[in-house]
């Protein structure tokens, strides 16, 4: 696995770079938002770890770029904020996860292992289609009566969860795990808040959504999911 650290700070981007080539990954740094997304742009890399305030270009306005760009490598965002509405625009900007300063190695570890499984387990899925609606876990495109429809990575990922399970209720806490992973309250909004961004997306004006809510358990997509 190749990964990209993009951190100003060098201490930390020295003490990633030992620990994560002790463990086998091939490493690379950029200690600013602008050479990090050249580096991005023209090599090749499963993962990378970005810091939120970076010089030149920051973390954010780096992850934005590379969605807009449809780059598909995964984005651990790094950063000292630690507040529900950072953790938000994080993801909402197109993080896969978030981390905040201080943290363990061995929880960067876990939270890598567990975007890997993630990913890997998005590869082996076919098409997934409900009705008007397709998604493509592979190009991670979704379509809509044939007309693309844009998603964030969270977004993307909330909606196909839900297909994967087409015809089941999904409880906000499965979301969490399933989709979030870690850190996140169950007591959080996240999952509502996410389903109204997705709801936007899919559903035509007046007709009723795609995406049931079951009062006091969760979100159920109508009918089977074919591939």
């Amino acid at each position: 696995m190749k990964i990209l650290i993009v951190e100003d700070d060098r201490r930390i981007a020295s003490f990633l770079e030992r620990g994560l080539v002790a463990e086998g990954y091939q490493v690379s740094i950029e200690q600013d938002g602008r050479d990090g997304l050249e580096r991005a742009r023209t090599d090749s890399f499963d993962l990378i770890i970005l810091d939120r305030m970076l010089p030149y270009v920051d973390g954010m306005e780096v992850c934005r770029i590379l969605r807009e760009e449809r780059r598909p490598v995964l984005i651990l965002m790094l950063t000292a904020k630690d507040s529900l509405q950072d953790k938000v625009e994080g993801l909402k900007g197109g993080a896969d996860d978030y981390l905040t300063k201080p943290f363990a190695f061995d929880e960067l570890l876990a939270r890598i292992y567990a975007l890997r499984r993630r990913r890997t387990d998005i590869d082996h899925e076919g098409v997934l289609r409900i009705g008007p609606l397709v998604l493509d876990p592979q190009s991670r495109r979704v379509a809509k009566d044939e007309k693309p429809i844009s998603l964030t990575v969270r977004e993307f990922e909330l909606l196909r969860y839900l297909m994967v399970n087409a015809g089941k209720v999904v409880s906000r806490q499965r979301l969490l795990n399933s989709v979030w992973e870690y850190g996140y309250d169950p007591g959080t909004k996240i999952v509502d808040v996410y389903v109204r961004y997705v709801r936007a997306k899919i559903d035509e004006p007046g007709v009723p959504s795609l995406i049931e809510t079951v009062r006091g358990v969760g979100y159920m997509i109508g009918g089977e999911a074919s591939a």
